[in-house]
């Protein structure tokens, strides 16, 4: 069970801000801000890689707009786009939260103890897998 593909399939309730037949943006339950938004596509994956490409185009198409949205009619002064994926992906379904900021809001960035490392080795071994 999937609490987005329910509301997906409008058969739990959410305040719908978007949708096309490729995607549903809705507020935030717990909102970091007024105007939190989270963006998903209508297909059930955990992850970015199983996600077909037509819908990642709209899913960033749409978190465009709301920036757009955000800082015009807002006047907002920045704003944060977040996703986890995988087993990190809290329910399942692939989403971005995407939120209006402003300066000295209090959100920030927390790194765990343990942090990775910085290498040639390591942007040595991703660039040559991207290439």
């Amino acid at each position: 069970m999937c609490v987005f593909c329910d509301i997906i399939n409008h058969k739990a309730d959410a305040k719908i801000v978007y949708e096309t037949e490729k995607v549903i943006a809705f507020l935030d339950i717990e909102p970091i801000s007024d105007g939190h938004v989270l963006v998903l596509p209508k297909v059930h994956a955990d992850s970015i890689s199983k996600i077909p490409q037509e819908y990642l185009t709209e899913v960033i198409g749409t978190a465009r707009r709301l920036v757009e949205i955000f800082e015009k009619d807002y006047g907002h002064q920045g704003y944060s786009i977040m996703q986890n994926g995988g087993e990190c992906c809290d329910f399942g379904h692939f989403h971005l939260h995407v939120f209006p900021r402003t300066k000295g809001d209090g959100f920030g960035w927390t790194y765990p103890e343990v942090g990775g490392h910085y290498t040639d080795e390591i942007a040595s071994d991703i660039k040559s897998k991207m290439n």
